[in-house]
């Protein structure tokens, strides 16, 4: 009876005026029923399905949430009470019998468990159940609540994945995902560590982002048009006016906390025809214990190119190298959750990032591109190298920034235009690259 008790909670999340039915239901889903009247009256789901209703991703992620508790539920009813545990057995085993029986009618057999008898054990099991439903609703409504407040983590550690970096771009930037793509990441998001830590720092990054962009940016914005969100002072005129009738207020309100509202599409003009963004980041085994934090780090470098419409690439580089590219900055959940796993190890090697940089750049038609160079570790280059590598950033009018973790400068100072020594990505320092 599980799956169809999946089925009614999503649809109670989901639909506008969801009901139960007030005629019989069969037998079999009595319980299931009992279950049902008990979550839609719980003043925790009566609050959060504002915000569940009629959206696809948040109803999806918390029916799993929802079932996930209920069943956790009702196993420790059954470990805490002899009778209900003994009662689940009996019709457990009266169902896995009746099934049998099903599959031998044709034989002529006897039947040894009737329908009356599994009815009538099912409404005895639902009366017990409705008991301890009443005796120890508060356990059932807190389990509901924890539930809830799993998903809203979920919900926001993929705005943090998939979002920009503006403020209250992160509901408008979603709905332009697949929706296969956001279950794909809310599984991952739900059960993997990684996935949580990444994300938790590419909100933190992308905040600290949306300041560096907005003080470089603040004069030389200007209006291009509409888009989706909730930035107040960009709001259309015309959403004031519904704001300010009685009658379509609340629907403001409501796509306002969604960051639906229509509001003037800005853009610098500083950041047109630019080249991509490449950041070669070092994966050696020595930058292990940072991988989630560059993680979060490459995301909101990311977001900054899909911001610009800029190319973005990544180069991961040890003794090897692993190239992703991005058209606008724009990526899949499945890249991402690929991304997440990706850890090359090895040694270190300045040459191979730096020729498969310069490659990329080549491939441009757009020149004024940005390079971000990451490394803990320390290389030779040859002076042909440097000669060739220094004259194609002049004739391609590209800026290369290095952030060196701990170790010397020396090298990375023979190719860069800009070095910034850091101890990790959290460090102030780091933040320079934000303002690209």
């Amino acid at each position: 009876m599980f799956e169809p008790l999946l089925a009614d909670i999503w649809a109670s999340l989901f639909k506008m005026k969801p009901e139960i039915r007030a005629r019989d239901v069969d037998s079999i889903l009595e319980v299931n029923k009992s279950l049902m009247e008990k979550i839609m009256a719980d003043v925790y789901f009566v609050n959060y399905r504002s915000f569940t209703r009629l959206d696809d991703l948040l109803s999806a992620i918390c029916t799993v949430k929802f079932g996930e508790k209920t069943n956790q539920w009702l196993a420790d009813q059954k470990e805490e009470d002899e009778d209900f545990n003994k009662q689940m057995q009996e019709i457990n085993a009266m169902h896995r019998q009746l099934q049998k029986q099903d599959w031998q009618e044709e034989t002529g057999n006897d039947s040894q468990v009737s329908k009356e008898d599994f009815t009538e054990a099912m409404t005895k099991f639902d009366k017990k159940l409705n008991q301890m439903l009443q005796s120890d609703s508060q356990s059932f409504s807190q389990a509901l609540a924890q539930a809830m407040q799993e998903t809203k983590q979920v919900k926001a550690g993929l705005k943090s994945l998939l979002g920009g970096y503006g403020a209250g771009s992160g509901d408008a930037e979603l709905k332009k995902i697949p929706l296969r793509d956001q279950l794909v990441l809310a599984e991952k998001m739900a059960t993997d560590k990684t996935m949580k830590e990444i994300a938790e720092w590419a909100g933190r990054f992308k905040q600290i982002a949306r300041k560096k962009q907005k003080s470089l940016h603040r004069d030389s914005m200007e209006r291009r048009g509409v888009t989706l969100g909730n930035e107040i002072e960009r709001i259309l005129p015309l959403e004031f006016g519904l704001y300010m009738h009685p009658i379509t207020k609340n629907d403001f309100l409501r796509r306002f906390v969604e960051g639906q509202t229509m509001q003037y599409e800005q853009k610098g003009r500083e950041v047109l025809e630019k080249g991509p963004i490449v950041l070669c980041l070092d994966q050696s085994g020595s930058m292990s214990h940072l991988d989630t934090q560059s993680k979060g780090f490459i995301l909101t470098l990311m977001s900054i190119a899909r911001k610009q419409r800029r190319d973005f690439c990544l180069i991961l580089f040890s003794t090897r190298t692993q190239i992703h590219k991005y058209e606008k900055g724009k990526i899949k959940g499945s890249d991402m959750v690929s991304l997440a796993r990706t850890f090359l190890g090895g040694g270190t090697n300045f040459a191979l990032p730096l020729d498969q940089a310069m490659n990329v750049i080549n491939e441009s038609q757009f020149k004024q591109a940005d390079l971000v160079f990451v490394t803990d570790g320390e290389d030779t280059l040859n002076d042909s190298f440097l000669l060739a590598f220094n004259k194609k950033k002049k004739e391609k009018d590209f800026n290369v920034l290095s952030l060196v973790l701990g170790s010397s400068t020396k090298i990375v100072e023979q190719f860069s235009d800009r070095v910034i020594q850091i101890y990790d990505f959290d460090d102030a320092g780091s933040f320079t690259a934000f303002e690209i």
